[in-house]
């Protein structure tokens, strides 16, 4: 019996975490609480997580050596492609096994695509990249988006559930999709957030009692409910830093192109968060957006 084949259950896949970032991380001790055992890759080890009861894996090879199934959440294909071969890599330690890569990374679906068709045959792909934030991994309330078939998302979704929702979409791709659909709507509201409690504060509208009465309304949102707080006294220390946004944005520009779609908002976005990064300000929160608007505007608010 093959560890992958019909008869295996999920609580008998030897599960793997490669990347443990602010997201990476927290997904990583929920797996690990549920199943009481996980075996884990990053950079740098996170002692937390050793001393939960993870076990560490010095490279890629080795995580593949200890794992079934292994839940990528790093920054993009590229960060998993430079180990996927060598002496090292990933493939050296599956060998000719049945295996799952579950991509998390926010990725291009053509991209993750043509990474599976490169695969050996036996590695099966699902990409599940996740919404709701560090604030939602930490509480286990991640949508988790997933394309591919439908035997490997069932898996997928099987192995994933303590971290979240999982959700089939469609075919390998699908997830990517739908994230970029996500960041669409996530940037387009986090900008207007941004916009419009500067505005207030200029025209001397306490921000607070502003969003404490339109959060009832349309202009509420979980977005809303999360950077409340940091809109209000202008606190944009790194959390889900802006500059991702960056990449995700043209991630849904691609998709645009190639369904010939013809969007208003996403050029403009793609605009704002490529000013953004040119000011410096990338690596802040996305709550940055308070800040940009009063930099590019005359006679800034002090927002520090």
């Amino acid at each position: 019996m093959t560890p992958l084949d019909d008869e295996t259950t999920p609580a008998t896949v030897r599960l793997g975490v490669w990347g443990l970032g602010a997201m990476g991380a927290p997904m990583a001790h929920h797996l690990l609480a549920a199943r009481g055992s996980l075996t884990v890759h990053a950079r740098q080890r996170r002692p937390a997580l050793i001393e939960a009861g993870a076990q560490w894996a010095e490279t890629a090879r080795d995580l593949a050596v200890h794992t079934d199934a292994v839940l990528v959440m790093l920054p993009d294909l590229p960060q998993l492609e430079e180990h996927l071969d060598g002496p090292d890599g990933l493939l050296t330690g599956i060998g000719d096994r049945d295996f799952l890569v579950m991509i998390g990374s926010t990725s291009s679906p053509v991209g993750v695509r043509e990474l599976s068709d490169r695969l050996p045959d036996g590695i099966r792909v699902v990409d599940c990249p996740v919404s709701g934030g560090e604030d939602g991994a930490k509480a286990g309330r991640l949508s988790i988006m997933l394309g591919g078939s439908p035997t490997d998302t069932d898996r997928a979704a099987a192995l994933l559930a303590p971290c979240g929702t999982p959700v089939r979409l469609g075919p390998l791709g699908a997830g990517q999709v739908a994230k970029a659909c996500n960041q669409l709507v996530v940037a387009s509201t986090i900008l207007a957030l941004g916009e419009a409690t500067e505005l207030a504060e200029r025209s001397g509208v306490d921000p607070a009692t502003l969003w404490d009465l339109l959060g009832g309304g349309y202009a509420g949102s979980r977005l809303l409910e999360s950077r409340r707080e940091r809109l209000v006294t202008g606190d944009d220390s790194p959390s889900g830093i802006a500059e991702y946004m960056v990449k995700d944005l043209r991630f849904a520009a691609d998709i645009a192109a190639s369904t010939d779609t013809r969007p208003a908002l996403l050029p403009a976005l793609r605009a704002a968060f490529d000013e953004i990064v040119e000011r410096g300000l990338g690596g802040r929160d996305i709550a940055v957006t308070r800040r940009f608007t009063a930099e590019r505007s005359s006679a800034p608010t002090h927002t520090d």
